[in-house]
């Protein structure tokens, strides 16, 4: 039976990624500029540290994720893991930008590398079992879209604020090491309050789907061995947080070193983010009338088209790479809201052929790749500069850049993001996914296939919900 989940319902669930979309943003726009330009930590080294603790977690999401099936089949809820990550999240992050002045060069690095490690082990505590809340608090594909576009708002929200918010704290905090401190401080906290906010407000949600028998660890890796639709978007999904996360990491370094003005970061990072408000009814409506997988392949189309023009950054006018960014910024909102309203349909699907729970183990690979997408993204430019020839700097202030480090800038920011991105396509066009078995074929859902909704499932779509 159709679960209709009320507005403070959704509300209290999207107000999670205010939390999760802090935390994906700001590691990612300025740790590893922290370790280069503040530390004085070389750029491949800093590369290093910043994908190294992901690792561990790459190897603990399947872990928490079966950990998280056992405790929602024993107690009936996941609550647990919310609050755990929403308590130990902020304190680990404000640690990360907290490195004593006393420490430098190999002790600096060792120290943000630890707090580093907490903050992805309790993100993935906390993202885990939030992952798997849509699969389980309804089962209709039409009421996950319409709960994931509320997300999506929410977590675009939270990239704004922290994007455009945690540099400026990171200067008003009187710059250096001090300024870097306060922002930690401050934004760990935000991070803190939205994710206690989402656990206080979801811990009753009832559950539509019947209590299930919990699937042993050879069943929870065959499933994910066994369901297609679930390898194919996950892998589409990691290519494409690679390539975001490789352009949000490079976004402070062309604006400083291309663009010659590190006052455009924030200018930046609002035109890259910024669109996916205007823009997201628009992809909800496409998802209505033509599917979800058709959406999802446009999108990631008009993010490619942006990154070839981007290439030409070096040398277009300021206000032309503006405007580039800003589509590019209209496909990464597709980019966000399609795979994960897409995930919980697999994970439903899954339940009700086997009858086991392991949405867990799903969601935990699912963070697993979306960890090391995004993880791999500030280490790949990492890499890359140090390849090329970046100089580093401890002073907190810009240093003269050999032609070779622009130009490697250049390749990070828009030719292996569009490389990427182009990459997952083909996978794309391959997703298929058939509707649960005991759902009739006319309840009125989003055809899960791609090919487009019924007639049903249009009428009973709410755009303004």
């Amino acid at each position: 039976m159709t679960q209709r989940l009320a507005r403070g319902d959704r509300l209290g669930y999207a107000v999670g990624s205010l939390g999760t979309g802090g935390f994906s943003t700001v590691p990612g726009l300025l740790l590893l500029y922290y370790l280069t330009d503040t530390l004085g930590v070389g750029a491949a080294a800093a590369g290093a540290i910043v994908l190294a603790p992901k690792i561990v977690d790459v190897v603990l999401n399947p872990v928490l994720g079966a950990l998280s099936d056992r405790t929602a089949l024993r107690r009936g809820s996941r609550s647990r893991w919310l609050l755990a990550g929403g308590v130990a999240l902020p304190l680990a992050f404000a640690a990360t930008f907290a490195a004593p002045s006393a420490l430098t060069g190999a002790g600096a690095a060792a120290w943000v590398a630890v707090a580093f490690a907490g903050c992805v082990v309790a993100f993935a505590a906390f993202q885990v079992s939030y992952l798997v809340l849509p699969a389980e608090i309804t089962d209709d594909p039409v009421e996950r879209t319409d709960l994931m576009s509320w997300r999506i708002v929410a977590l675009t929200l939270a990239i704004l604020a922290s994007g455009v918010g945690a540099p400026l704290l990171a200067k008003a905090g009187a710059g250096g090491r001090h300024g870097y401190l306060v922002m930690g401080l401050v934004v760990g906290a935000v991070l803190g309050a939205a994710m206690l906010a989402c656990w206080w407000t979801t811990r009753a949600l009832p559950a539509w789907s019947p209590p299930q028998l919990e699937a042993t660890i050879a069943e929870r890796w065959a499933a994910i061995r066994e369901n297609r639709a679930f390898a194919v978007l996950l892998a589409a999904f990691v290519l494409q947080a690679l390539a975001t996360g490789t352009m949000l990491a490079a976004i402070a370094y062309v604006t400083t070193h291309v663009l010659g003005n590190d006052g455009l970061t924030s200018v930046l990072f609002v035109a890259f983010i910024g669109p996916a408000v205007v823009v997201m009814p628009l992809w909800r409506s496409l998802a209505r009338r033509a599917g979800k997988r058709a959406g999802f392949t446009l999108a990631s189309a008009v993010f490619v088209l942006a990154c070839v023009a981007l290439a030409a950054a070096a040398v277009l006018p300021v206000a032309l790479v503006l405007v580039a960014v800003g589509v590019a910024g209209v496909g990464y909102a597709g980019m966000q809201l399609f795979p994960l309203a897409m995930l919980p349909d697999t994970l439903a699907a899954d339940g009700a052929r086997s009858g086991r729970q392991r949405a867990g183990v799903f969601t935990g690979v699912w963070t697993a790749g979306e960890t090391a997408g995004f993880a791999l993204g500030p280490g790949l430019v990492g890499l890359v500069l140090g390849a090329t020839g970046f100089v580093s700097s401890g002073r907190g202030a810009a240093v003269a850049q050999p032609g070779s480090a622009r130009a490697g800038i250049v390749l990070v920011f828009a030719v292996l993001p569009g490389l990427l991105a182009a990459a997952s396509l083909p996978l794309i066009r391959r997703y298929r996914l058939e509707p649960p078995p005991e759902r009739p074929a006319d309840a009125g859902a989003v055809d899960l296939t791609g090919a487009g909704p019924t007639p049903a499932a249009a009428r009973r779509e709410d755009l303004t919900s």
